[in-house]
């Protein structure tokens, strides 16, 4: 039984986190008991801790991870300054007078929105206090209203730059480092959150486009649950209002991806570039105070010192995990499984889904992908896919009831006469939309794969 303690231990630390403990002193605090206990019986040796200054000084020294802070300061800046709400008027005016274009101007804000936040509780929140009161006053019904906005919050997983992809990226590329040189490959190849950004493009925008196309079908079949919305002639659309609320976003959202793309900067340096433009958006819409500019750098320190909180916890638990032969038992369980590489990868699948309901993205991408990821991908799966996949799984575990991340999000900001029952009901339609994409991507990896080769 000796071989299963790693298996207890993560066990334990799920229990610790649905207990509400916190993340990164559950993680710590239960592998070093664990530690304390396997040196005292002989189960574990306490040189492996020896690693761990330098696992906590190469963190601090990944140039990677400066890019969190600076995108989560690019992302609550634009939410402070009020440019996601301007954005919202100006698209609902533009797409009232057709059938479902109250529910499409929601996912097209949704999806520059999450492009320029990267955050989904953000997103989520963001778009449940602009939009619901509106579409449900246009006579929306609240489940495709509160289905919609939930969904568009989640693209915050997948549309880059997403802290989520960030982070990914960083793990992926020390895991598939790792898989190579198991395999004797000691000139390895990289992968970089540049590649994850590229690839996230295409399935991205796949999936904004279904939403779309879902909306059009469902307010054709059943044109009473969305309602066109009446435009009065005082609330007209003029070209200049569309350009000044729909051209900063874009702009900055084309000056990250784009200085990636073409090779100008790295995600980092990029990250610097959103940042700089959001905080000179706000100065130029007139809209950073000085008190607005304490809660923009508090908000993003609150969520920095969270996140390189969990990564510190994430090592200690991993390193430990590993002083266990957590890895080797995992390689082990992992080969026994029938189907292979495509068992595997299921079986992955579904637990990181699971799992979902329980740990937020920076947990599972800190704690399970350093755990399956140098095993799936020494069994030649691609990192860019691998990574794909693994933010559209979290994505739709975050919309999936009764545990979704999303829908506790909306439910929290949602007014009383809406009914969760209602919120629950109205993502079924964008959970069975997410599946076919990563079923998409199953069967055509290149979705993935494809413009990363291209442009890299």
């Amino acid at each position: 039984m000796v071989e299963y303690i790693p298996v207890l231990m993560f066990a334990v630390v799920c229990l610790m986190l649905m207990a509400g403990y916190p993340v990164a002193f559950s993680l710590a605090g239960t592998a070093l008991i664990f530690a304390m206990v396997g040196t005292a019986t002989g189960h574990f040796d306490m040189s492996f801790l020896h690693a761990l200054p330098n696992r906590l000084y190469g963190t601090i020294d990944n140039t990677t991870l400066i890019a969190v802070p600076l995108f989560v300061l690019m992302g609550v800046m634009l939410e402070k300054s009020r440019l996601a709400e301007d954005l919202l008027d100006s698209m609902a005016l533009l797409f009232g007078k057709f059938k479902g274009g109250l529910g499409i101007s929601v996912v097209v804000v949704g999806m520059l929105l999450a492009a320029s936040t990267g955050i989904v509780g953000a997103t989520v929140v963001a778009m449940g206090l602009m939009s619901l009161p509106t579409m449900l006053k246009r006579g929306y019904h609240p489940a495709l209203a509160t289905g919609s906005i939930c969904a568009t919050g989640t693209l915050g997983q997948i549309i880059p730059p997403s802290i989520a992809l960030v982070l990914l990226g960083d793990i992926l590329s020390s895991a598939y480092q790792q898989a190579q040189l198991g395999m004797g490959i000691f000139n390895p190849k990289t992968i970089s959150i540049g590649d994850l950004f590229v690839g996230a493009i295409v399935p991205g925008l796949l999936l904004v486009t279904l939403y779309i196309l879902y909306l059009i079908a469902i307010s054709r079949l059943k044109p009473e649950l969305a309602p066109v919305a009446e435009v009065d002639g005082e609330s007209s659309l003029s070209a200049a209002r569309l350009l000044r609320s729909l051209l900063p976003p874009v702009v900055l959202i084309v000056a990250v991806l784009g200085s990636i793309l073409s090779g100008a900067a790295t995600p980092t340096e990029a990250a610097g570039v959103g940042a700089m433009g959001a905080t000179l958006l706000a100065l130029g819409r007139r809209q950073l105070t000085i008190k607005r500019l304490r809660d923009v750098t508090q908000s993003t320190t609150e969520v920095t010192a969270m996140v390189f909180l969990i990564l510190i916890g994430a090592a200690i638990f991993s390193l430990i995990f590993r002083g266990f032969g957590g890895e080797e038992l995992m390689e082990d369980l992992f080969t026994r499984i029938p189907g292979g590489v495509v068992g595997a990868t299921l079986v992955v699948m579904v637990v990181i889904f699971l799992l979902g309901f329980i740990l937020d993205f920076i947990e599972i991408t800190f704690v399970v992908v350093p755990i399956v990821g140098p095993i799936l991908l020494a069994m030649g799966l691609d990192p860019v896919w691998l990574g794909i996949m693994i933010a559209i799984n979290l994505q739709t575990s975050f919309l999936t009831p009764p545990f979704g991340f999303a829908l506790f999000y909306l439910r929290g900001v949602a007014p009383p006469s809406v009914a969760t029952r209602d919120i629950y009901r109205g993502v079924v339609p964008f959970i069975i939309i997410q599946l076919l994409l990563m079923l998409m991507l199953a069967i055509w990896p290149s979705l993935a794969t494809w413009l990363p080769s291209i442009v890299f």
